[in-house]
């Protein structure tokens, strides 16, 4: 079983090689690593491990947190492997889709850039927006009220914001959104559960939704 470790780490020499060996005391293989933040002596990392059937999945919180000033934000299952190739990859097949399918395709692919759960492409229409295109588990947004829309700047959307619905706030519904497409208009990107976006994420999303944007609209070659 694959999960994906969220930890923050003291940025010095050493750290790294130290989680990873007590890691190894668990029996887990490290798959990856993405380096998501940097900054007043810490780093935080995305770490995907290979754990053994038999093992239980908190002996990778304990394990990580005896090495000194490790702290483990989160711990959740995971499927595939962290790949900043993925966001190229993402950028070259927007370059190539087929006229009116790069929002259904932006949607399906940046889960899977961001270790996300979901993702939707949101326009603006008269009067408010409409969904353009979603990913396979998003969720309806139906009667939900999305008050910074049309959005203006990227933001993060963390689970507490009073506008979130109960049952949102309740599995913890954590979200970013960048603009993407015509004026006011935003890809929205989601998980349940955890971690908080972070402002590093958040960067990455609106400088991908920039290119995208732009890509999706070049001439056909």
């Amino acid at each position: 079983m694959s999960y994906l470790l969220r930890l923050v780490v003291p940025d010095r020499p050493g750290s790294l090689g130290a989680v990873a060996t007590a890691l190894g005391t668990t029996g887990a293989d490290i798959v990856s690593l993405d380096v998501l933040e940097r900054g007043d002596g810490f780093a935080v990392d995305d770490v995907v491990v290979d754990l053994p059937a038999e093992r239980l999945p908190d002996s990778l919180i304990t394990a990580a947190q005896t090495v000194p000033g490790v702290r483990v934000e989160s711990l959740r299952p995971f499927s595939g492997a962290l790949d900043t190739h993925r966001e190229l990859d993402l950028l070259d097949a927007l370059a190539r889709a087929a006229e009116g399918t790069a929002a259904k395709l932006l949607a399906a692919e940046l889960p899977r850039a961001f270790s996300g759960g979901w993702a939707v492409v949101l326009d603006c229409v008269p009067g408010g927006w409409q969904v353009v295109a979603a990913s396979e588990a998003a969720p309806s947004l139906q009667g939900v009220d999305l008050p910074w829309m049309p959005l203006a700047a990227p933001r993060l959307l963390p689970s507490e914001d009073g506008w979130l619905p109960g049952r949102w706030r309740d599995m913890a519904v954590e979200m970013m959104a960048a603009p993407y497409g015509g004026e006011g208009c935003a890809v929205l990107l989601g998980r349940s559960g955890g971690p908080a976006f972070r402002r590093s994420e958040l960067m990455r999303l609106a400088h991908l939704a920039g290119i995208a944007s732009t890509v999706a609209n070049l001439p056909p070659a």
